[in-house]
This record gives structure tokens, sequence and C-alpha cells, in this order.
């Protein structure tokens, strides 16, 4: 499996000849670009994650994708024609995806604030036929499967969390790769900091794996 990091948390997954792009943001780059894509998926409807701008584009560039949502930004971009139409990724359904299954799961965004509303988010598990649970992507949550996941795309920055609750759902997965994500609210050197805690306080059985911006990493 390779994995191509585009900033935050837009990655593009590419295993068994199946290529998946997550969370087309307006802070993240380089995705413009993409073309062969075989779905298009999306966690949320806040912009770090679907950018509306950008999303005709990336569609007219990949028309045979599949595109899928959660429930509520599959209504806002149908409603609102945007690049659509979009599917909507109800919790506890699944899709075939060439040769990747992907399941919807999970179904709420972390809490903000007690007085912020809190909207749907799904997390995404890819399985292959020779492995289950191949990746996940939790978007802002951190929803645990309760089972094995190989690997992880890891929240490691955000309004709705503490570096210590990385940690501990870093250790709570215990993936064999984690791939850190949701970092562009971070200065450089903050990125540093809380990358370098997450390799620290990770489990002995998983590596931390950096990818380099843009560019494709074997996992």
């Amino acid at each position: 499996m390779q994995i191509t990091h585009f900033g935050h948390s837009c990655v593009l997954v590419e295993i068994d000849g199946t290529r998946i792009l997550f969370d087309p943001g307006n802070f993240s780059h380089g995705f413009e670009g993409v073309t062969g894509l075989d779905a298009i998926l999306i966690t949320h409807q806040h912009p770090d994650h679907c950018d509306v701008e950008r999303l005709p584009d990336l569609v007219a560039a990949n028309p045979d994708a599949v595109r899928y949502a959660d429930p509520q930004t599959a209504a806002q971009l149908n409603g609102d024609d945007v690049a659509g139409p979009w599917t909507t990724a109800n919790a506890g359904s699944h899709a075939q995806i060439g040769a990747v299954t992907a399941r919807f799961t999970g179904g709420r965004h972390a809490v903000i604030h007690p007085e912020i509303p809190v909207i749907d988010n799904v997390a995404y598990v890819l399985d292959t036929k020779s492995m289950t649970g191949r990746f996940m992507h939790p978007g802002d949550s951190f929803y645990i499967p309760f089972e094995k996941i190989d690997v992880l795309a890891l929240p490691s920055a955000a309004p709705w969390m503490k570096l210590s609750e990385s940690v501990d759902y870093l250790r709570a997965m215990s993936p064999r790769i984690a791939v850190p994500i949701h970092q562009a609210i971070l200065s450089d050197a903050g990125t540093g900091i809380h990358y370098g805690r997450l390799s620290d306080m990770k489990a002995p059985s998983t590596e931390l794996v950096v990818p380099e911006k843009e560019s494709a990493t074997e996992v």
C-alpha cells in the first residue's frame, strides 16, 4: 500500500490497484492534479476536509470516481449541486471500490465545545482480500472500531483534542503503522513537538511514519 499525504487530512491511498482520496480540504495542497481515482471519500463537512471550491475540478478530472460523504455533507453537496451526485456513507454500511471494500463506521464528530453542535463524521475502514482493517481514516474523531487496524491515519492536532488524547488513542488502537494527519494548525516547530511526543509515547509495536510531502510512501 502507498500513501501520499497532501497535508492536513487529505491522503491518497493506493492499494491493490485501487486509488482512493480522502478529505480534499482547504488546508491541503497538491491533490488538484490527481487523476485516475476510483473514489473520493469525505468524512465530514468542515472546509478543512471538504473544499467546495476545488471539488468540481477534482471531480471533473476523475469522472469515473465514486463519491461518498457522511449524511450531512452528502445532503449539502447534492443540495448545492457541488460536483454531484454524492452517495451517503451511512455508518454500518459499506461499498465495493475496485479491489477494496470500504466500510463506513463511527458517525459523530468529536466535541469541540459544548456550545457548538456536534455534526456527522464517518470513519472509513478499508479491507482487502488478504486483510480486513488494512487502513482507517477516522476523520475528526477518536473512534475505536474494536478490531485490529493495520495502518491508521492519526489525528495529531485539532481544536477538539489535546496531545495526550492523541497519544491515548494511538495506544488504544495500536496499529502496525500510524501516519499523522490533521497537523495544519501547527507551526513547523509545533509539528516537530507533537510528532516527537507521539513517537516517544507510542506502543513499541507501532511505527510512526511521516510521509514526505506529496510523495507516495510505501507502508
